[in-house]
């Protein structure tokens, strides 16, 4: 199938399969006019591709693991060896949110003392 069909049919822009290609997630063959042509299984490539990026991986990542992946997202079966990455990618979004929220303690106690105590700014601030 060509470019067009597998958009239309993974709700997925022609741009965005095309970058996938350059990052080497999808591999279409090229008919003699120079067309990209998908196959049946591309869909699920694709969706598995938009899965594991919601999940927070890196192109760079997905690239290591969809060789191993076979089925759909997010019943998603990767190599054994592969699990040391994933735990390795989990950890770092956990150290990030450790991070976010100590962020987020520390501006909301900013607010807390820079908050005005009366007045309309009082009132607009308390609203929000």
């Amino acid at each position: 199938m060509r470019i067009g069909e597998l958009a239309r049919l993974t709700g997925v822009s022609t741009r965005l399969l095309r970058y996938y290609g350059e990052q080497g997630l999808l591999e279409p063959d090229r008919s003699a006019a120079g067309y990209r042509e998908y196959r049946e299984g591309d869909q699920i490539r694709v969706r598995q591709i938009r899965g594991l990026l919601a999940a927070g991986l890196s192109t760079r990542v997905i690239a290591e693991i969809l060789p191993c992946a076979s089925g759909p997202v997010p019943a998603l079966e990767a190599c054994p060896d592969l699990l040391a990455t994933l735990r390795g990618e989990l950890a770092e979004l956990d150290t990030r949110i450790a991070e976010l929220t100590r962020s987020r303690q520390a501006l909301a106690g900013y607010l807390d003392t820079a908050a005005p105590t009366t007045g309309p700014s009082a009132r607009a601030y308390a609203a929000a």
